[in-house]
């Protein structure tokens, strides 16, 4: 009798572990999809609260709705801290912090009060902007894409890096090129108008009027376009290297959080947790 109470509750939390971290399962799967719906409802909500005729017309009903979901979110936070057996990995991952700041504006708005916060409260709401990160988690091959970025972050670093470089030159040739008469009038801004060049984006605000000076820049665009594939072909090599034929699922440990195990795997790759504890 004494094993009886405990076995019960691990059983449980096993249970909610597998609704809410797992996607494999036809309650898992039913559970991400209502999120995911909500995630959007949310984002639109915060989109037509930003419309004045639209917010005039529809307030109570956005307010409203804005605390069903934020409700249903803060119901999901703990459910995703009590689920598993270390709650301080869930709590300060990235997901973590994201749903933290996704659920708690709304709160902290209660706390405000008066016409001096109604800025601060309105910024504190848009916090839930945050939201649509949450939809990360549900696509697999964003974590791919997310390991991809991390192997290739030194690589692009160093291209960052010489690019710097390149501007700062430019910028510096240009400042003594064009001069204070074409809107060059120091340094830093001619290397701002050679970033703003480099990317392609040209705002036009400043312009070079000596042939040199165009020549010079005529060059940077070129140059621009250039340069926006490296990082593109450093990141698609990467991804495509690490990319390997192995069958996985969204099963998680209850353990560490970690995801991505074989199909068949029993335990943890990384902490070697029970998969199945409700197995046995």
């Amino acid at each position: 009798m004494k094993d009886y109470k405990p076995k019960k509750t691990a059983r449980w939390r096993s249970r909610i572990h597998e609704v809410i971290y797992e996607a494999d399962t036809a309650s898992g799967k039913t559970f991400d999809v209502i999120l995911l719906i909500l995630i959007v409802l949310s984002i639109v909500f915060v989109m037509m609260e930003s419309v004045e005729s639209i917010d005039a017309k529809y307030h109570d009903e956005l307010y409203v709705g804005e605390w069903i979901i934020t409700i249903f979110f803060s119901i999901e936070y703990i459910l995703r801290i009590i689920s598993i057996k270390r709650p301080s990995r869930y709590i300060f991952s990235f997901y973590g912090i994201i749903d933290f700041l996704a659920t708690i504006p709304l709160y902290l708005s209660l706390f405000l009060g008066g016409t001096q916060a109604l800025v601060t409260v309105r910024a504190l709401r848009l916090l839930r902007i945050f939201r649509i990160l949450k939809v990360t988690r549900y696509v697999g091959e964003s974590n791919k894409l997310v390991r991809a970025i991390q192997h290739s972050w030194a690589k692009i670093s160093i291209f960052l890096f010489a690019v710097l470089i390149v501007s700062i030159i430019a910028g510096t040739l240009m400042y003594f090129i064009e001069g204070e008469e074409s809107g060059f009038k120091n340094i830093p801004i001619s290397i701002y108008w050679c970033i703003v060049t480099l990317t392609t984006v040209g705002y036009g605000d400043i312009a070079p009027i000596t042939p040199l000076g165009q020549f010079l820049s005529a060059l940077i665009m070129i140059m621009g376009y250039g340069i926006i594939a490296v990082p593109t072909g450093i990141i698609s090599a990467e991804y495509a290297r690490n990319t390997k034929v192995v069958h996985t699922n969204t099963q998680s440990c209850s353990n560490c959080g970690k995801s991505d195990h074989r199909d068949n795997a029993k335990h943890c790759f990384n902490c070697g947790e029970d998969l199945h504890p409700n197995d046995e």
